[in-house]
């Protein structure tokens, strides 16, 4: 297949020139157009439809916008890496590049600012809360039409296209395997209730020991900000209660280690741990002492998909100026989650 460099060579023009004929873009003399579809035509060279879509007025980029964490290394965090590992993929394969950006602190996003100016032609969104300014700037978006993706929040009443995980099933899966084994006293630590996803695990949770017949213990239910610091941190009110808590169910395996470290720094041993269960399933879960079982989240699937269906809305936005931005597409679409049992959670007989 002809490449668009061997067009422009024949045509005697630049590659830009040869772009910006074939995509109907900028103003270009009579002469000069029809040398390049003479030589498009002579060469066979049709370009991608998804390079056509890009090229009237559009930056070629897939934004991805991280939430501002002080002191955090997100780009080290399993989350993080494996979503925009997926994504990456995906943009990869589509010919798009990606533009990274931060939120900045305190401050709620500007997202049509991103599209207006013309840096991002679709936007994946991580970190959001469930606030009023946030959900006012991505009600905005969609009045306008713009193709974007919230990834691990959930809107409840909106038609925002939404890609996330089970993790209703994922936290009862994670409750069902503790009181199968007879566990009776479980703590869960728990992220910030702003986070849909922590709700949706609580919910897990309730779930869980409903179908084992037991009740919820408020003073159990423990919060943290999904840091490993603020594990170590709960680690001391499960330290001081570690004569009736005989499990630990975190919302993230940084959460879960951190308890760990922080019962080994007051001396507890290994075999005086009460039971443990992590959610994520990174890499960390498997190295831990004892090895973490944890709910598995296909983080990478995640982003690989969340990357096909905008790329895939931009399409029909592009071909379409009557879009409203609300398609087939926009709806929230959940994966699965699945439960890796490993010593950490299995009673010793």
């Amino acid at each position: 297949m002809a490449s668009r460099k061997e067009v422009a060579d024949l045509a005697g023009v630049s590659e830009a020139t040869v772009s910006r004929v074939l995509n109907g873009v900028g103003p270009i003399k009579e002469e000069t157009r029809r040398k390049v579809i003479e030589a498009s035509e002579q060469l066979g060279y049709v370009p991608s439809a998804l390079a056509r879509s890009f090229a009237r007025s559009k930056s070629g980029n897939l934004g991805v916008v991280l939430p501002y964490v002080p002191k955090a290394h997100l780009f080290s965090a399993y989350f993080f890496s494996e979503m925009l590992s997926g994504i990456g993929s995906k943009a990869r394969d589509s010919g798009m590049d990606l533009l990274v950006m931060f939120r900045t602190p305190g401050e709620v996003m500007n997202y049509t600012d991103l599209f207006r100016r013309q840096k991002v032609d679709a936007c994946i969104i991580l970190g959001a809360r469930d606030d009023h300014g946030e959900l006012k700037a991505l009600q905005q978006l969609q009045q306008e039409g713009h193709p974007f993706c919230i990834m691990n929040q959930h809107y409840a009443g909106e038609s925002f296209m939404e890609v996330d995980a089970d993790h209703v099933e994922g936290s009862r899966l994670a409750i069902r395997h503790l009181t199968d084994q007879g566990y009776r006293n479980i703590a869960f630590l728990n992220g910030p209730d702003s986070y849909s996803n922590s709700q949706e695990r609580l919910q897990g949770v309730q779930f869980g020991l409903k179908e084992a017949e037991m009740n919820v213990d408020s003073s159990l239910l423990l919060e943290g900000n999904y840091s490993r610091r603020s594990g170590v941190e709960a680690a001391a009110t499960i330290a001081a209660r570690l004569n009736e808590i005989d499990a630990v169910f975190a919302a993230n395996d940084r959460m879960a280690i951190g308890v760990m470290h922080g019962l080994r720094e007051r001396g507890i041993k290994v075999q005086d741990f009460p039971a443990f269960v992590g959610y994520d399933d990174s890499d960390a879960a498997e190295m831990a002492v004892p090895p973490l079982s944890s709910v598995r989240v296909p983080f990478f699937e995640m982003g690989e998909l969340a990357a096909s269906k905008l790329i895939h809305e931009s399409l029909r936005a592009t071909a379409s100026t009557a879009s409203s931005g609300v398609t087939s597409d926009t709806a929230r679409q959940l994966l699965p989650t699945e439960l890796i049992i490993r010593a950490s959670s299995i009673r010793n007989s």
